[in-house]
């Protein structure tokens, strides 16, 4: 009995010690076995990636590439990133003591990467969905679609293809709570409980980050769509409630400009867009100036010297024909055809992805005014309502977006901008080399191949020169037989408006309409064409030289620029008169029903057009100024001397006989390269 007393306090003391060794036995096996468990999931888990991406990528090749590259999107760049993760985590196996700080400080090493590669993949999961419920809709397309994943994942079942996308989200989610495992099996003293804090805090935020970035692109996908609507179908659009929120933005925007309320600033976002605008200026200039390039590049293909008949049996112009035959048919023409391909092509691609961003930040500009307004409602009140609290993280969506991502694009844009550039200029070195290749047994068959450069090039000069005198000479005789020339007719019952303009702003500030206009705007102008106005301001109030302020006489507003042309006065009949002793001379209006003298047409049927004439029907046919005229008939079928029938490059219509003149006889000129 004495032995049985003195050892029950000896058993009661020494409990406590077994218990808590015996806890901490069992919670060092649960750690190891989550340990192994984290690697054995890994294994499986990447053995799953490569069926998805080798066996079953491979036998699904009857799908288009772009619902390939949808499905599954960057799962190469997946595996390459845990394939690595995988090797070093299996390495941590053979240090068993330090195992455990190594996995978390392994976690903690690939925070970024792994957050880089599996947002693009989440991003295009919900799209990858509404692919494979396109396909669930074709039952031939369907029941091949999972015979091939039955044959390699019999486990997916009916799930097909949904069972195998949904893995790598499940796999990204499953870390922290692996990881937290780990965490609650490890002792709070051991060295490496912090560590493994650190990376169960790491990759929950990997995780809150991926759907953040992933409500960005829902939101950018939603405002990127560049949609071409008419004007019935914005119209149908319309709505009380856009009205409202088009009226609220409108008046958040007039009290930022009047200044009582403070304008939300963003340099960071402000210098990205600056960048933006000035990229998307360098293409929509260059994509303007290369269309004009091919346009003169067709008008000079179009141009055949070689097909003309010279009548010269042999000789330079001979040689010079093949030679002029063989680059239009072969080395222009080819150099057309790579132009389009390497430069216009490229060009035309990189301005439609401009269209996505511009679009972007014309719905933050929208969103971040809609965002000013809930915040001051939000400083005043203290709350606010739940589709307000939605706008606010719509424009912090958008706006963490753009600042996230256009860096990169203009990156991009600025690359694709100078390869773009690069090929263009290889292009025309190409070109010249291949010319001067062609031109090099030619040239030395031509006149002057003999002569060093810097003295062709002074005979060249001379020639030119002289040329130039003669054509100068001509243009003045030319002048001297014709009055100032008109732009266009004037309409009908003008003239009197015309008079009221010259008198208020002078001859220098009237411009005549080239072509109809049609007013969009609230501040734009319908003018037809051959109306006078008087310029007012050569740009609008942002600054925008396309733009006019304009005058005509009784309402003012703005036109585009490029429709308009300086008008030249004509003075009137009398003061020719005084001023070149001339009989008469027309003057640029249209026929007035009261029928006054005018000059018949000069009996000879050549005549000169002596003003630009715009044909206004089929009935009548157009005139360039100095162009040479066959006058059919010196009256209207209604005997009307006003106006002509006449013949112009093949076509004959009505002319008014006053925009006709006789034929000068200039001196007859000639010149000829010196031999």
């Amino acid at each position: 009995m004495a032995n049985h007393g003195a050892d029950e306090p000896s058993s009661r003391s020494g409990s406590p010690d077994g218990e808590d060794r015996a806890s901490e036995d069992r919670s060092l096996l649960h750690q190891r076995l989550a340990v192994q468990e984290l690697i054995d999931t890994e294994v499986s888990y990447l053995h799953m990636l490569h069926l998805c991406a080798s066996d079953i990528r491979s036998r699904l090749q009857q799908l288009p590439q772009g619902d390939l590259d949808v499905l599954f999107s960057n799962i190469d760049d997946i595996i390459k990133v845990n394939s690595r993760f995988l090797h070093d985590l299996q390495e941590t196996a053979s240090k068993k003591e330090e195992q455990v700080q190594l996995v978390g400080n392994l976690f903690l090493e690939f925070q970024e990467e792994l957050e880089q590669v599996y947002k693009i993949y989440c991003a295009s999961y919900d799209q990858a969905l509404l692919l494979v419920e396109t396909y669930r809709k074709e039952p031939e397309l369907q029941q091949h679609i999972q015979g091939i994943i039955k044959a390699v994942v019999p486990q997916a079942g009916s799930s097909g293809l949904s069972f195998l996308l949904v893995i790598p989200l499940q796999r990204i989610t499953r870390y922290p709570l692996l990881l937290q495992k780990i965490l609650e099996n490890t002792h709070p003293d051991a060295s490496a409980y912090p560590v493994l804090q650190r990376a169960v805090s790491a990759l929950q935020d990997v995780n809150t980050n991926i759907n953040e970035y992933k409500m960005r692109k829902e939101v950018a996908s939603k405002y990127t769509k560049v949609e071409q609507l008419t004007l019935r179908e914005r119209l149908a659009r319309i709505n009380t409630h856009t009205l409202s929120k088009k009226t609220t933005r409108l008046s958040q925007l007039l009290k930022q400009e009047a200044g009582l309320i403070p304008r939300t600033e963003d340099k960071e976002f402000d210098d990205l867009e600056e960048r933006f605008q000035w990229v998307s200026l360098c293409v929509t200039e260059l994509k303007n100036n290369v269309a004009a390039y091919l346009d003169n590049l067709q008008a000079f293909l179009c141009f055949r010297p070689h097909e003309y008949n010279l009548d010269i049996p042999e000789g330079p112009a001979v040689q010079y024909c093949n030679l002029a035959r063989d680059l239009q048919l072969e080395a222009f023409l080819e150099f057309k055809q790579r132009l389009e391909g390497l430069v216009w092509q490229p060009l035309c691609s990189l301005a439609k992805a401009l269209l996505g961003p511009q679009n972007l930040i014309k719905k933050r500009l929208d969103k971040l005014l809609d965002f000013e307004r809930v915040e001051e409602k939000l400083l005043e009140v203290g709350s606010v309502t739940y589709e307000e609290q939605a706008t606010r993280h719509t424009y912090q969506a958008l706006n963490s977006l753009l600042v996230a991502e256009l860096p990169q694009f203009n990156q991009l844009a600025m690359q694709w901008l100078g390869q773009i550039l690069c090929t263009f200029v290889t292009l025309q070195r190409d070109l010249a080399k291949q010319v001067l290749q062609r031109a090099e047994g030619s040239m030395a068959q031509l006149p002057h191949h003999d002569v060093p450069e810097p003295a062709f090039r002074k005979l060249v000069g001379d020639t030119l020169g002289r040329t130039s005198k003669q054509l100068h000479s001509f243009q003045e005789n030319f002048e001297k037989v014709l009055p100032p020339p008109t732009t266009q007719l004037l309409l009908p019952g003008s003239e009197r408006q015309v008079r009221a303009l010259l008198s208020r702003y002078g001859p220098g500030k009237l411009y005549q309409v080239m072509s109809n206009i049609n007013g969009t705007g609230t501040l734009d102008l319908t003018l037809l064409r051959g109306q006078i106005v008087a310029l007012l301001q050569n740009k609008d109030t942002k600054g925008n030289s396309g733009r006019w302020l304009v005058d005509t006489g009784g309402h003012r507003g703005y036109v585009p620029a490029g429709k308009l042309q300086l008008y030249h006065v004509v003075p009137s009949a009398e003061e020719l008169r005084r001023q070149a002793g001339l009989n008469e001379v027309p003057r640029c209006l249209t026929p007035e029903p009261v029928r006054a003298p005018v000059p018949s047409i000069p009996t000879v049927n050549q005549v000169i057009a002596a003003y630009p004439f715009v044909a206004r029907s089929s009935h009548e046919v157009s005139l360039q100024a100095g162009q040479p005229v066959t006058v059919l008939e010196a009256q209207d079928k209604k005997g009307n001397p006003e106006w002509s029938l006449v013949e112009v490059n093949g076509r004959r219509g009505y002319v008014p006989s006053g925009f006709l003149a006789r034929t000068p006889s200039p001196v007859l000129w000639g010149w000829n390269l010196p031999s």
